[in-house]
């Protein structure tokens, strides 16, 4: 048996892609969300609201989770050229996800904390001067939301020539940034939770309802882990590189299945690389001569796979 035919290929595609305008509107939330952090527990302890400073110190958990996300940018930025990444920085920014992603699961459960002892233990509210800074700090919210949310994925397909058509991504989608959307749903996890307190804060001036305060409490806590769940199933599977039942991975089968009818696949590791972009390894059992390259023409169809490594032996 022949010695294995052993090669890589490297797209011109950057591995190290970090944006930079994502990131700029991430400071820039930052900043927004701490001087609002700022307001609303100031303002709770001195009008003796409970629904402003909770929500206060949700938004201050949710600043510092963002921060993680501005300092994955910049660590994914400093560390680009750096060789010791085998495959450039990009899954800095999905640790960054992930690691926000844990905040919120943690922030999830303070509020259910904070709003059961509320249940119990009623506070007086200056409803008036309340529910002001609660509007204010919806608005914030919703400026933020607008900052960050540019880079949300869209509907992509492409009609390969073998007769394929696919989508990419999960559920047809490209990729998105995971860390800009960590970022994004902490925004929106605290303008739900400014919503909640708003109709609290109305509920109880109008009708005397001081149940209403912990009860969309609770609410916004099982809609704040519901949100983190999900961002850390989806970053942690790209962590662990659980990435075999993407789309790309049947497409390289159908390849070799249609361009190769004397070969079969013996192994194949595929994980993702960037947003967009996979790497793979590639193993074939030929029964007649193929070379690697005709193997890596024939797959340089599937633009996002940037990295090919192609293995052939003799049956």
């Amino acid at each position: 048996m022949p010695a294995p035919d052993v090669s890589a290929f490297t797209h011109s595609h950057q591995f190290n892609h970090v944006d930079a305008k994502a990131e700029r509107n991430t400071r820039r939330v930052v900043y927004i969300t701490a001087a609002m952090m700022v307001v609303e527990i100031a303002g709770g302890y001195w009008l003796n609201s409970m629904a402003l400073l909770a929500d206060g110190w949700h938004m201050s958990s949710h600043a510092l989770a963002m921060g993680l996300s501005v300092m994955a940018y910049a660590l994914a930025r400093r560390y680009a050229r750096d060789g010791r990444f085998a495959f450039g920085t990009w899954k800095i920014e999905i640790l960054g996800g992930y690691s926000s992603a844990l905040l919120l699961a943690v922030v999830a459960g303070l509020m259910m904390v904070q709003s059961l002892e509320r249940l119990f233990v009623p506070a007086t509210i200056h409803y008036d001067d309340a529910i002001l800074i609660a509007v204010l700090g919806l608005g914030v919210n919703l400026l933020c939301a607008w900052l960050l949310k540019g880079e949300h994925p869209h509907a992509h397909g492409h009609a390969h020539g073998h007769g394929h058509d696919h989508g990419h991504g999960d559920d047809g989608h490209h990729h998105h940034d995971v860390n800009l959307r960590a970022a994004y749903l902490h925004v929106i996890a605290d303008a739900a939770t400014s919503v909640l307190a708003i109709v609290a804060l109305v509920g109880g001036k109008l009708y005397g309802a001081a149940w209403l305060d912990p009860v969309m409490g609770i609410v916004g806590s099982v809609l704040v882990a519901r949100w983190a769940f999900g961002l850390l199933r989806e970053s942690g599977k790209i962590l662990l590189d659980a990435e075999m039942d993407q789309p790309v991975v049947e497409e390289i089968r159908d390849v070799v299945r249609d361009q190769f009818a004397t070969a079969a696949v013996s192994d194949l590791h595929v994980w993702r690389v960037g947003r967009d972009s996979y790497a793979c390894i590639l193993g074939l059992v030929a029964t007649t001569p193929i070379s690697a390259e005709e193997v890596r023409q024939q797959l340089a169809i599937h633009e996002e796979l940037v990295h090919v490594t192609v293995e052939i032996a003799a049956a």
